[in-house]
């Protein structure tokens, strides 16, 4: 209780500050020249957007300058109340405030703060007395941003003005330090750097090009992924990338997933539509349907590594994170109402091998998604199915003794689902793997299979990633690692350089002999110094560097470098092997 009521008059100080943050900007810029819309608290401070002129980095310090003088005024924060007409009357000037005002419910009296006598704003608060409350506030404007009024591109385009604010200058330098480590860790600046992977304007948001550095460690993921499938039980598939819309609207997809896919046609004048697909499950679906089934062909494991379309807005579109088109690890059971429980856990136990694996499971959390009651246009079913379907999930959870938090309104339109959390460098949160229990498409598709009392039964159907997507994995895995990935993810693990050109052939016997030992090895024999080829390769992360002379020519041995400092001379190349393996494989065990 303490903590929350901690975070609460943080977060009351915060938005008190964006106040301040309002009125300077208006002070600065001209109050003829800036309109208002939101400010609201956010974990890091608050932000506000503004219709304005742009703003450019020299002119934050002038704003930071007048909060200051504001604080220092101690002026004070007073609510009223007013009818809309008044509200209307008062915020005539500001037409994004008009707009919240015409949206209230009419019968309750319309929240508005001054501060001073002539600075006022649209509010429910609370706030601070007083601005002397706020003087012990560090606050720093981080950066300012682009944002759609109300997020939607048909909107005009406003400034976001991000300010961090803390309850001293120490945690404000702290996380600003914070920030600057993210940064070196930012897949979308480090991955680039680093090779892996380039976007092209031409070419589109959110549709990313993988460089071969990329490619490679998305395709060891990939067959490493398959093969463990294989292993567990799944039959593998390979489905269309796109369909009439005649499938979607079947799976119900039509209906409530059509903004977030690209179709190809109009239904008015074409006489077939076409869609990418967004997902695999309705293609899937038809492997199933193929043949008349039993309960003894069940359960059902089907696995595909799909390419996937789906149509982010641009705005949302960011590196590798969130993109247009992604490679999935997809699957779908389908499975007895008695295997429901012990598949679901399989699944899980997919998903926690590989997290563990990669390295990730300690950053993730889970949540258990649910339908929101209040929203049911968003949902196929009835209230009575739902709440036995997610009353079956949660005891499955709590079976399982994972630690997991509820949210409303983030279940598929179909069924609840456990969503693997991860957050990036910058503290944004994104789902990396899902599970989903589905209790109403296989009725739409006729997936019945006979039971074991002869009658014709419906199953439940699975939906899950054991890896999610694998462009997502690649942007957590460079920041995990500063780029530096395990030894077994690395596109090139080893780089073979010469000192000089009497060493060239035997550079080359070496890089030859590691890549017939299944070895990611590339050679560098360029005409450089043997300095500027070492502090390369470091800046590439590569893992071991080895470099050979005409010492070890003579000897028959090697002199290794690697990524965590270490110098050795004297190897033999078969012992150096050896090791390798064994990293590899203590690491993927």
């Amino acid at each position: 209780m303490e903590d929350k009521e901690k975070l609460e008059k943080i977060q009351m100080c915060r938005h008190s500050l964006s106040h301040v943050l309002a009125k300077a900007v208006k002070n600065v810029f001209g109050k003829e020249n800036v309109k208002l819309a939101i400010g609201p608290a956010i974990d890091n401070g608050f932000y506000y957007d503004f219709d304005m002129q742009s703003v450019s980095p020299e002119q934050y310090e002038l704003i930071e300058k007048e909060m200051k003088n504001i604080i220092n005024k101690n002026e004070q924060f007073k609510r009223v109340e007013l009818s809309r007409e008044e509200a209307l009357k008062l915020f005539e000037n500001e037409p994004y405030k008009i707009e919240l005002i015409n949206e209230l419910p009419d019968e309750e009296p319309i929240s508005c703060y001054y501060l001073g006598e002539d600075f006022v704003d649209l509010c429910r608060g609370p706030h601070v007395e007083c601005t002397a409350k706020l003087q012990s506030y560090a606050y720093k404007i981080g950066r300012i941003s682009g944002a759609y009024w109300r997020g939607s591109e048909k909107n005009k385009m406003l400034q976001r003005v991000y300010v961090y604010a803390f309850a001293d200058k120490k945690q404000l330098n702290d996380y600003i330090n914070q920030l600057e480590e993210a940064k070196k860790r930012d897949h979308n600046k480090l991955g680039r750097e680093l090779e892996y992977f380039t976007t092209v304007d031409y070419i589109g948001q959110g549709l990313p090009v993988m460089l071969p550095k990329g490619a490679k460690t998305i395709q060891i993921m990939q067959r490493f992924v398959e093969d463990e499938e294989e292993r567990r039980g799944y039959l593998l598939t390979k489905t269309p990338f796109m369909s009439k819309n005649d499938l979607f609207k079947i799976s119900g997809h039509w209906d409530h997933y059509k903004d977030s896919m690209f179709v190809l046609g109009d239904e008015e004048k074409d006489k077939e539509v076409f869609c990418l697909r967004p997902m695999t499950c309705p293609f899937q679906y038809q492997v199933y349907l193929n043949k008349p089934r039993s309960y003894k062909d069940l359960p059902m494991r089907l696995g595909e590594t799909s390419t996937l379309f789906r149509n982010e807005a641009s705005g949302e579109c960011h590196g590798l994170i969130r993109v247009r088109q992604f490679t999935i690890s997809e699957g779908h059971l389908m499975v007895r109402p008695d295997q429901l429980e012990d598949e679901f856990k399989g699944c899980l136990d997919l998903a926690t091998y590989m997290l563990k694996t990669l390295g990730l499971y300690e950053d993730v959390s889970f949540r258990f998604s649910k339908w929101d009651e209040n929203n049911k246009e968003k949902y196929i079913g009835s209230k009575e199915e739902w709440e036995k379907v997610q009353g079956e999930m949660r005891r499955i959870l709590n079976d399982l003794n994972i630690d997991y938090f509820e949210a409303d309104g983030e279940a598929a339109f179909y069924g609840p689902k456990l969503d693997i959390q991860i957050k990036n460098v910058h503290g944004k949160e994104d789902t990396i793997i899902t599970i989903q229990i589905d209790f109403q498409i296989a009725e739409r598709f006729g997936m019945y299979y006979i039971g074991e009392d002869g009658q014709k039964k419906l199953p439940y159907i699975i939906h899950r990633t054991s890896l999610g997507c694998y462009e997502r994995t690649l942007a957590y895995l460079i920041e995990k690692y500063a780029g530096a990935l395990p030894l077994w993810l690395c596109a090139e693990q080893v780089k073979v350089m010469n000192i000089s050109e009497n060493s060239e052939e035997y550079a080359r016997e070496i890089n030859n002999i590691l890549q017939a030992n299944g070895l990611r090895s590339v050679l560098d024999v360029r005409n450089e110094k043997i300095g500027y080829k070492i502090r390369e390769a470091v800046g590439q992360k590569i893992p071991y560097m080895i470099i050979v002379g005409d010492g070890e020519k003579e000897n028959n041995t090697i002199s290794i470098r690697g990524r965590g400092n270490e110098n050795s001379s004297g190897l033999k190349l078969e012992d150096f092997i050896a090791r390798l393996k064994e990293e590899i494989k203590t690491f993927k065990r």
